[in-house]
């Protein structure tokens, strides 16, 4: 799992640093693994010290063959019903191990939503996660289109499905698995604590990690183009009136004429204006306010997603 950016690696990893300190054993020392593979949306695989070692889901089990229990299958439905991700570890194609990892919502995620469909905008989760789990947080959230069990092809190929249906689309992701995604968007927004892949991809990086500044960043954008597009109506009305009487269209009638120095000051003035106008965009509020309350260090699947 070191040799892996995804966040449920990180997760693990962080979590057998945990067990070694508490059990005597402060080394950072890993274990060698050569052919590390990773197996997008299903796991990793590598050979340790001779044995094929797998660390991934119900769908990596069954790619390398290796035969599920009841036990098994019983275990992983109720972490599922806990909306948990359970992860599988086998070695030598015998699963002999299950880890439940879950990830916490954001105090603030409710209520993005909620805010988002005020505004007119559609929230669509995209998941490699189980169904049962993604049910289970998309409910919280209130969040009624899901789409789990989904690897990272399969979410650029539904980002392009609702682009073909006319759609505009903003993809939210933080994962390895959500760069393909995130590049495919017609604007994508990777969460600042995310992976280097995922920010290198995205359009919009959200520097706090706040789920609000995908509400913040949609409506500023939105104030922005409206603004330019006064400024345009702004200019274009000015200089149409202006030049005319600065041509002299209006001396014939009555002997009003500008002058040369009064002319080119009223030039100056309309970019002046422009610009003052795009300055009260530093007056902006932000339309959202949530309390930044203390997060639990906890892991992130970088697999739910909103479009």
């Amino acid at each position: 799992q070191a040799n892996s950016e995804h966040p449920l690696s990180k997760a693990i990893v962080e979590y057998t640093k945990k067990l070694r300190e508490q059990y005597g054993s402060p080394s950072d020392h890993m274990m060698d693994s050569k052919d590390f593979e990773v197996h997008p949306g299903a796991g990793v695989s590598a050979n340790v010290e001779g044995k094929l070692v797998l660390v991934g889901n119900k769908r990596l089990m069954q790619e390398f063959e290796a035969p599920m229990s009841s036990e098994v299958e019983e275990y992983m439905s109720e972490m599922e019903d806990l909306a948990r991700t359970c992860v599988l570890v086998a070695i030598d194609r015998v699963i002999c191990g299950a880890l439940a990892v879950s990830d916490p919502l954001k105090p603030e995620a409710g209520r993005v939503i909620s805010h988002l469909s005020s505004m007119g905008i559609t929230s669509i989760m995209v998941t490699g996660d189980n169904w049962a789990t993604a049910k289970s947080i998309a409910k919280q959230v209130g969040i009624s289109t899901v789409f789990a069990e989904i690897d990272p092809v399969g979410k650029a190929e539904k980002i392009k499905d609702l682009q073909t249906q006319g759609l505009a689309v903003a993809m939210v992701g933080d994962g390895v698995n959500d760069s393909p995604a995130l590049a495919a968007a017609d604007v994508g927004m990777a969460i600042g604590a995310g992976t280097d892949v995922a920010i290198e991809a995205a359009d919009i990086v959200l520097m706090k990690s706040s789920l609000v500044d995908v509400i913040t960043a949609i409506d500023l954008s939105r104030k922005t183009l409206a603004k330019i597009r006064l400024n345009y109506v702004w200019a274009l009305g000015y200089n149409v009136l202006g030049m005319p009487i600065a041509a002299g269209v209006l001396f014939p009638f009555t002997g009003i004429r500008l002058p040369p120095w009064l002319a080119g000051a009223c030039m100056a003035a309309s970019s002046v204006s422009v610009v003052c106008s795009s300055l009260l965009l530093q007056l902006y509020k932000k339309p959202l306010h949530v309390e930044e309350a203390p997060m639990t260090a906890g892991p992130g699947d970088g697999g739910s997603n909103l479009v």
